[in-house]
């Protein structure tokens, strides 16, 4: 594992991919700012994060052939193994928000934004952006984030917490290529937010009461709406919190 500091940047992401357009890098690059100026989220949103507060890094993983039609493999080994070292950590009352968003309770305390390298019907190399909202104390204009600190009332040292994380992403990452895709969906499925119980979602710019019921193999949310199930892939959805 090589983990390169910078002091800031306008996207991991966007950093680490210009390293890779310079030079080969090593499996499991991990690349960590403390302040990032232009920070993405999924469906192009942003990912605003107070420097020095956070964890804002990227990791790049490299697949000798990853099965393009696996892909959401990644997505679910990403969010489970931060699932898990959040749960080390002591973060209480924790789910996965569909796809990838990781819940304490009602508030979002980590977002991913996964880019994958597709060569043929083959996943190449993902670049995985992590966010991660540890000691930062408001959250103005977003009343469903929260911290680590605002949670537990405790403050975190960010280079203890980034190993913890880094130990479970490296071995759930590693896992993939050989993983059995129906247990690691089940096991996802278990931990999904809001799972089993009725919520409000929006649907092509309407209102609709449904229950989540798991994911699909290709990564789509399976809802069950008035007694029918009916998969959503993610801009076709929306949580209405």
């Amino acid at each position: 594992m090589i983990i390169i500091k910078v002091g800031a940047t306008d996207s991991t992401n966007l950093h680490l991919k210009r390293m890779l357009a310079e030079t080969a890098l090593e499996d499991f690059t991990v690349l960590v700012t403390e302040s990032q100026l232009k920070g993405r989220g999924q469906a192009g949103a942003q990912w605003i994060s107070e420097p020095g507060k956070n964890l804002t890094f990227s990791v790049l993983k490299c697949f000798e052939a990853l099965e393009v039609n696996r892909g959401f493999l990644i997505s679910q080994a990403v969010s489970l193994a931060l699932f898990n070292a959040f749960g080390k950590l002591g973060i209480p009352d924790l789910s996965i928000k569909w796809p990838n968003d990781i819940m304490s309770g009602q508030k979002k305390i980590c977002g991913i934004l996964i880019e994958n390298t597709i060569k043929g019907n083959a996943i190449t190399q993902a670049v995985i952006g992590i966010g991660i909202n540890i000691n930062q104390d408001s959250f103005r204009g977003l009343p469903h984030a929260a911290s680590f600190s605002q949670i537990t009332g405790t403050e975190y040292d960010l280079d203890s917490v980034l190993d913890v994380v880094l130990n479970f992403l490296r071995d759930g990452l590693d896992r993939i290529s050989g993983a059995d895709g129906k247990e690691m969906r089940e096991t996802y499925d278990s931990c999904l937010f809001l799972k089993d119980r009725e919520a409000v979602f929006k649907v092509d710019g309407n209102e609709v009461k449904g229950v989540i019921r798991g994911v699909s193999r290709d990564g789509k949310l399976i809802l069950e709406i008035d007694g029918n199930q009916r998969s959503f892939g993610t801009k076709e959805i929306a949580f209405n919190l």
